[in-house]
C-alpha cells in the first residue's frame, strides 16, 4: 500500500471515528500534544503537555503559543511557514517554559490541520522533553573548551595545559598552526587567563600592511616622519600597555621590522617612526604564523636572533584532519553560535550522511572552512536537519572520491579486515566507526552481522 492510499485510509477511519475515542488517542499519547488554531493560539492539549509544562489546559485555552515558549525562544517563523506550505516540521529544538518556572528543552514537531473543504484550522504540536539529554551534554562538552577553543582530542587537551602553565608566566610565546586552525584563539585564552586580562588584547596583522605603514602602525610616528604623517599617532604598542599585543602572520615581516621588534623584545622599548626618543612599553608579546620559519631562517629571510626571541615558548595548534574526533563537537558548537547571532530557536541537527562527508573531508581550510561549509548548508536547509545535499559541492565530490579510493570491494576479506580495524579502533562505537567508514549505522551493522564480527575475536 502506497503513502497516499495509506493516507487516505487513515483519514477515512478519523471521519468514521467517535469524539470520545480520539481524545482516548491524545490521552494515550506520551509525548506532550498542544492543538493550536490558526492564530496561533492554545485550543487543547492532552494530559502529558499539561504535565510537562505544570499547567491546567483550561488556563491555557486562548493564550498565543508564544507565552508558552516566551518570545525570544518562540518559533513563530516555524509555526507560521508550517500554516503557510502545509509542510510538518520535525525535530526541532527550542526551549519552553516547564512546571515549577523552570525553563526546559523541547524536541517539536509540528503538522498542519485541514477541514474537509481544505482550510485551516490550525496546527498540532508534539512536544518530547530533552532538558536532561540537553543539559548533561552541556556538562560535558563543558570539560572540552579551553576560552573558546573546542576539542577532546589528546592534543588538543594537551595544548590546553601548556596554555594554563604558560599564562601566568611574562614569557613570549610563538603560536604555530595551519591557516584556520584558530591561533588567533590560542593567544586569546594566553591573555584571558594570564595576569594581564583586565588590559587590552591588541591584534596587528603583520602581512597585511607595507614595510613602512607597518612600522607606523606597531610604533606610532611623529609629525611629518614621512609623506602623510600629518599630525603624531600612537603606536599599536603603545595602546596595548598593561595588555597583550598579538603579531599574527609574524614569518611575513621583513628584516628591517624584525630589528626594531628585536630591540623590543630586549629592552621593551619603542622608538616612534620620525624620533629618537626611546619610550619604554610594558606588555606582553605573542605571535603566530603558519609559515616554515626553519626554512626562512635557512634562506636568510629571518635573523636567528630574532627568530629565538619571538619562540621563547612555542604552542602547536593540531589541524582538523588530525583531530576528526573532534569535528561533531565543532560542528554543535559553531552551529550554537551561528544560531545565537540569527537569533534561531534551536541549532538545527546533523544528519548521519552530512556528518559522514564532514569527517571523511581532510580540512585544509582547517576550522574555519568547517565553519563556512556548516553556514553554507544552514543557508540550504531553510531550517531543516543539514543533510549532505546541503554541503558545499567540493565536499561532497571530495567525499566520494575518497570513499571510491579506499574502499575495498564488498563481501571481500578486505573489506572486512577494514570493518574490523575501523570498529577497534572506535572501542566498537557503532557511530563512531560508521563516520570513519563513510556509510550509515545500519550498513555498518548488517556487515557485522554479515562478517560474524565480535569485539572478542578480532
Amino acid at each position: 500500500m502506497g503513502r497516499t492510499e495509506g493516507s487516505a485510509t487513515l483519514a477515512n477511519l478519523l471521519t468514521t471515528m467517535r469524539l470520545d475515542s480520539l481524545t482516548g488517542v491524545m490521552a494515550a499519547l506520551n509525548e506532550g500534544l498542544i492543538v493550536l488554531d490558526p492564530m496561533l493560539r492554545v485550543v487543547t492539549m492532552n494530559p502529558a503537555a499539561e504535565s510537562l509544562l505544570g499547567r491546567d489546559a483550561r488556563e491555557l485555552v486562548g493564550m498565543p503559543v508564544c507565552r508558552l515558549f516566551g518570545e525570544n525562544t518562540c518559533p513563530r517563523d516555524v509555526l507560521e511557514e508550517t500554516l503557510r506550505s502545509g509542510q510538518p516540521v520535525v525535530d526541532y529544538q527550542t526551549t519552553i517554559g516547564l512546571g515549577g518556572g523552570r525553563l526546559g528543552h523541547v524536541l517539536m514537531r509540528s503538522a498542519p490541520l485541514r477541514a474537509r473543504d481544505g482550510s485551516d484550522l490550525g496546527l498540532a504540536l508534539l512536544l518530547g522533553d530533552v532538558t536532561e539529554v540537553t543539559d548533561l551534554r552541556k556538562l560535558v562538552t563543558g570539560r572540552d573548551h579551553f576560552g573558546r577553543l573546542v576539542g577532546r582530542d589528546p592534543r588538543m587537551r594537551e595544548l590546553y595545559s601548556l596554555i594554563a602553565d604558560v599564562a601566568g608566566s611574562e614569557a613570549t610565546v610563538l603560536i604555530r598552526g595551519e591557516s584556520g586552525t584558530g591561533k588567533e584563539l590560542v593567544a586569546r585564552a594566553l591573555h584571558d587567563a594570564s595576569g594581564r586580562a583586565g588590559g587590552p588584547f591588541v591584534q596587528v596583522n603583520c602581512s597585511a600592511l607595507s614595510e613602512q605603514l607597518l612600522e607606523s602602525e606597531l610604533f606610532g610616528h611623529v609629525r611629518g616622519a614621512y609623506t602623510g604623517a600629518v599630525s603624531d599617532r600612537r603606536g599599536r604598542f603603545a595602546e596595548a600597555s598593561g595588555g597583550t599585543i598579538f603579531l599574527d602572520e609574524i614569518g611575513d615581516v621583513s628584516p628591517v621590522v624584525q630589528v626594531k621588534l628585536l630591540r623590543v623584545l630586549q629592552e621593551r622599548v619603542i622608538e616612534r617612526v620620525g624620533d629618537n626618543k626611546p619610550q619604554p612599553v610594558d606588555v606582553r608579546i605573542v605571535s603566530a604564523t603558519n609559515r616554515d620559519l626553519e626554512l626562512l631562517l635557512a634562506t636568510g629571510r629571518m635573523r636567528e636572533d630574532f627568530y629565538y626571541r619571538i619562540r621563547v615558548v612555542s604552542l602547536v595548534v593540531p589541524p582538523l584532519r588530525e583531530r576528526r574526533e573532534d569535528i561533531p563537537l565543532l560542528a554543535a558548537h559553531i552551529l550554537e553560535r551561528i544560531a545565537r547571532r540569527e537569533n534561531l530557536a534551536a541549532p538545527p541537527a546533523v544528519s548521519e550522511s552530512a556528518m559522514a562527508v564532514l569527517m571523511a573531508h581532510d580540512w585544509p581550510g582547517n576550522v574555519r572552512e568547517l565553519e563556512n561549509a556548516l553556514e553554507h548548508a544552514l543557508v540550504l536547509a531553510r531550517g531543516a536537519p543539514l543533510a549532505a545535499i546541503h554541503l558545499p559541492p567540493e565536499l561532497r565530490d571530495a567525499a566520494r572520491t575518497a570513499g571510491q579510493a579506499s574502499k575495498p570491494p564488498a563481501h571481500t576479506e578486505q573489506e572486512r579486515e577494514l570493518l574490523a580495524r575501523v570498529l577497534r579502533e572506535s572501542g566498537w562505537h557503532r557511530s563512531r566507526a560508521a563516520r570513519k567508514l563513510g556509510i550509515d549505522r545500519s550498513t555498518l551493522w548488517r556487515k557485522v552481522r554479515e562478517y560474524g564480527l565480535e569485539p572478542d575475536n578480532d
